[in-house]
């Protein structure tokens, strides 16, 4: 007996158009969309744009756990049962932002096959991110950490393609992201600078040369 296939699910009209339980935000570069501690009732999804997820400390200390872009969802925890958001999210650049609210999402995940197994695939490719960026933290250098982190952003790998870098990144957002100081970060992007695997020229290019740093010691 052949096995049912999944209907397939367009997913773009369902995320771009507007009705009950859904909604779509235009952000300009440093909204918040969410404080850590906010009542968690929705998930989003990025449509166009670029988000941060921050985390600060009882002490104070704030990190940059995520920088998200277009096509990732985030605000997901509310559907394990998360009752307030464990981070904060704020639009790092001009964006649209679709706002699902939770009752809606556990519905259409529910009720439609094709959606459903797209944001499986999504928590999958999520949860192995996460362990790469563990692996990283605990094992790697600072220096390593921060190529990475520009070849990740440079989206080195996906597609065959390097593209420029988000123009107005900070040293201290990286320095956040990496789990270092900015001193260090500006330390090591005038060596990357020098041996020439980015350039700068009011816009951060980064070139797959830069992979040396990772695959070498």
């Amino acid at each position: 007996m052949k096995s049912k296939s999944v209907p397939p699910f367009d997913l773009q009209p369902f995320l771009a158009s507007v009705g009950t339980g859904r909604s779509i935000v235009k952000c300009r570069r440093g909204t918040t969309i969410f404080r850590q501690g906010d009542t968690a009732d929705a998930v989003f999804y990025i449509e166009k744009g670029k988000v941060q997820i921050t985390v600060v400390s009882e002490q104070g200390k704030e990190g940059v756990i995520a920088i998200l872009e277009a096509g990732e969802f985030f605000g997901e925890g509310c559907l394990a049962g998360q009752p307030s958001h464990m981070a904060s999210a704020g639009a790092m650049s001009e964006g649209v932002i679709v706002r699902i609210e939770k009752d809606r999402m556990i519905r259409e995940l529910r009720d439609e096959p094709g959606f459903s197994q797209r944001f499986m695939a999504f928590l999958l490719s999520r949860n192995a991110q996460i362990e790469a960026d563990l692996v990283d933290q605990l094992f790697n250098s600072s220096e390593k950490r921060l190529a990475r982190l520009l070849l990740s952003l440079a989206h080195f790998g996906k597609d065959g393609k390097m593209e420029p870098v988000l123009p107005k990144i900070n040293q201290e957002t990286l320095a956040a992201r990496v789990g270092t100081t900015r001193s260090h970060i500006n330390h090591f992007m005038n060596k990357f600078r020098k041996l020439g695997f980015i350039e700068y020229n009011g816009t951060l290019k980064v070139h797959s040369s830069l992979l040396n740093v990772i695959i070498h010691d």
